[in-house]
C-alpha cells in the first residue's frame, strides 16, 4: 500500500519542517511541502492511504549500532526475533549486533551464520559488527581486501574492540595486534574503553572490604572513572597518531567528552556514542534499582550526566546507542560478583532521548541526528538514516506532548529499569520498508520485514 502522511512535522538533523511525506512501495517518493490541501495530494496520488498525523513529530527509523541481542548462544535471555520486535515499538527501525556472542562472531563463518539466522526472523533491518581478538588480523584483513566464504566488507558495519574485559575471550590486551587493527582504515574500528589493570585493583579492595557482600552501589567505583579515562585516553591518542576512523563507545564520564572533543579536532574521523542510560540514571540510583542499572562501563555521577548531556547539545556525541544487554531478571538478582552487567533499554532510548531534550531545551534536531543520521553516515549504510526523496521509508512517529509511564515491555526477559518512569514522547507508528508496522501503539502484524544492511565502508 502507498501512504500520505501529512499534517506532521519532519523532524532532521538540519531542522524541523511542516510537510508530508509520499511513500510509494518500499520508499520515500516525495517530500511535499504542507501548504497543500489534503484533498489536492489525493487527487494527484490516487489511491494512496491519506494519514493525518496531527501535528506529530516524524523521525527516520532509528538506526542503533550497538545492541547484544543474545543469539547464537544465549537464547534464554533474547534473541533476534524478540529484541528485534521491541526494537521497532521503540522506533528503531535498524540495529547492528555486537560480537560478543557464543560462538563470537569473529571469523567469516560465525558472520555468515548469525546473518543467515537473522533472514526472515528480524522485525527490524539487521546488521553485525565483527570482533578483533589477538589473533584474527588475518581473517580480518582477508575478509576486508577479498572476502572470503561468501562474507566482504559490505556484510558487516565495523570491528568491534574490546580494551577492557569481555566475554569469548575478546579482550585485546597485545600492543602490536592492538597498532595493527588501528593502522586499519576501510572499516570504523569500535571500541569499549575500561583498564582491566584498574579495574582488577578496584574489585580487590572492595572484596577485602565487603567479601561477597559487595553492595551495587560499588560498582562506579569498580568500573571507575579512572578505568575509563586511561584506555579512552589511549585509544583516542592512538587513532590520533594512526589516523583510525574510531568510534568510542557508550561514553560515560565527564573527562570523555572533553576528550572526545579535542580529539576530533586532530581527526575529524574519531566520533563518539553514549546511550540513554547515561543520559538518564546516575549513581544515586543504586540505591533503589541496584543490579538492574549494573552495566559496563558504570552509570556514574550527576555531574557526568551533565556533562553528557552537554555533549549531546554540542554535537560532541554523534550516536546513541542503547547497549541493549537483556538477561534474566532471576540471574540480576543475584550478590554482586555473579550478578551479569547489561541493560534491557532499545524499547525506550527515543523516549528517553525526547525527555532529554524537552527538559533541558535540546533542539529536536539533535535527536534526529544522533538516533539515525549519523550512524548512517558513520557505516556507510545505503539509503537510510534520513527522511528524504528515494530512502527506504523507515520512519518513527512520536506524540511529543504525550507522557507515558513505561509498565510492559516486550523484551523476551520481561523488564527493564525504566518500567514506572514516566517518559516523554509516545511512540505511536513505526513505518520499515514503506510498511505500516505499528499503528497506534499496536503492532499491525506479526511478520518480521527486516532486511539486511548494506554497509558501503
Amino acid at each position: 500500500m502507498n501512504h500520505i502522511l501529512y499534517n506532521g512535522k519532519i523532524v532532521t538533523g538540519d531542522g524541523m519542517i511542516n510537510a508530508a511525506v509520499v511513500i510509494e512501495g518500499e520508499r520515500i517518493s516525495k517530500i511535499v511541502p504542507e501548504d497543500r490541501m489534503p484533498e489536492d495530494m489525493g487527487q494527484e496520488f490516487p489511491g494512496y492511504r491519506l494519514t493525518d498525523l496531527q501535528g506529530k513529530a516524524v523521525f527516520a527509523g532509528g538506526i542503533d549500532a550497538h545492541v547484544h541481542f543474545r543469539e547464537p548462544g544465549m537464547t534464554h535471555k533474547a534473541d533476534m526475533h524478540s529484541e528485534s520486535m521491541a526494537a521497532l515499538k521503540g522506533g528503531v527501525t535498524s540495529f547492528i549486533d555486537m560480537p560478543n556472542t557464543n560462538p563470537p562472531t569473529v571469523s567469516a563463518k560465525a558472520l555468515s551464520d548469525k546473518l543467515n539466522a537473522a533472514e526472515n526472523r528480524s522485525y527490524a533491518n539487521y546488521g553485525f559488527h565483527i570482533a578483533a581478538t589477538n589473533g584474527n588480523i588475518d581473517e580480518i584483513r582477508t575478509i576486508i581486501a577479498e572476502g572470503k566464504e561468501g562474507i566482504t566488507k559490505s556484510d558487516f558495519g565495523g570491528i568491534k574492540v574490546f580494551m577492557g574485559s569481555s566475554t569469548g575471550n575478546m579482550l585485546v590486551d597485545d600492543p602490536k595486534t592492538l597498532q595493527e587493527i588501528f593502522e586499519i582504515k576501510e572499516k570504523e574500528i569500535l571500541v569499549h574503553c575500561e583498564d582491566e589493570k584498574t579495574i582488577r585493583e578496584n574489585l580487590r579492595q572492595a572484596e577485602n572490604e565487603y567479601g561477597e557482600d559487595i553492595p551495587f552501589s560499588m560498582h562506579s567505583s569498580i568500573r571507575s572513572r579512572r578505568a575509563c579515562i586511561l584506555s579512552s585516553l589511549k585509544a583516542l591518542e592512538t587513532a590520533m597518531q594512526s589516523g583510525t576512523r574510531l568510534h568510542l563507545l557508550h561514553v560515560s564520564t565527564m573527562e570523555e567528552t572533553e576528550m572526545l572533543r579535542a580529539a576530533k579536532i586532530s581527526n575529524h574521523n574519531i566520533t563518539g556514542e553514549t546511550s540513554a542510560n547515561y543520559l538518564w540514571f546516575t549513581d544515586r540510583d543504586y540505591d533503589t534499582l541496584g543490579s538492574l542499572i549494573k552495566c559496563n562501563p558504570s552509570i556514574k555521577t550527576e555531574n557526568d550526566r551533565k556533562a553528557i548531556i552537554n555533549a549531546l547539545k554540542n554535537r560532541t556525541i554523534d550516536t546513541i546507542g542503547s547497549d541493549h544487554a537483556p538477561h534474566l531478571l532471576s540471574e540480576k538478582q543475584r550478590k554482586y560478583m555473579s550478578s551479569p552487567s547489561g541493560i534491557p533499554s532499545i524499547q525506550q532510548s527515543l523516549q528517553v532521548l525526547v525527555s532529554v531534550a524537552l527538559e533541558e531545551d535540546i533542539p529536536l534536531s539533535v535527536i534526529a541526528s544522533v538516533f539515525s543520521e549519523k550512524a548512517a553516515e558513520i557505516f556507510g549504510i545505503k539509503d537510510r538514516g534520513k527522511i528524504k526523496e528515494g530512502y527506504f521509508a523507515d520512519l518513527a512517529i512520536v506524540d511529543t506532548d504525550a507522557v507515558q509511564t513505561i509498565e510492559d515491555v516486550a523484551y523476551k526477559c520481561g523488564w527493564c529499569p525504566y518500567q514506572d518512569n514516566a517518559l516523554r514522547g509516545k511512540i505511536t507508528d513505526v513505518f520499515i520498508n514503506g510498511r505500516h508496522v505499528i499503528e497506534n501503539s499496536v503492532l499491525t502484524d506479526n511478520i518480521p520485514h527486516g532486511k539486511k544492511l548494506v554497509f558501503n565502508r
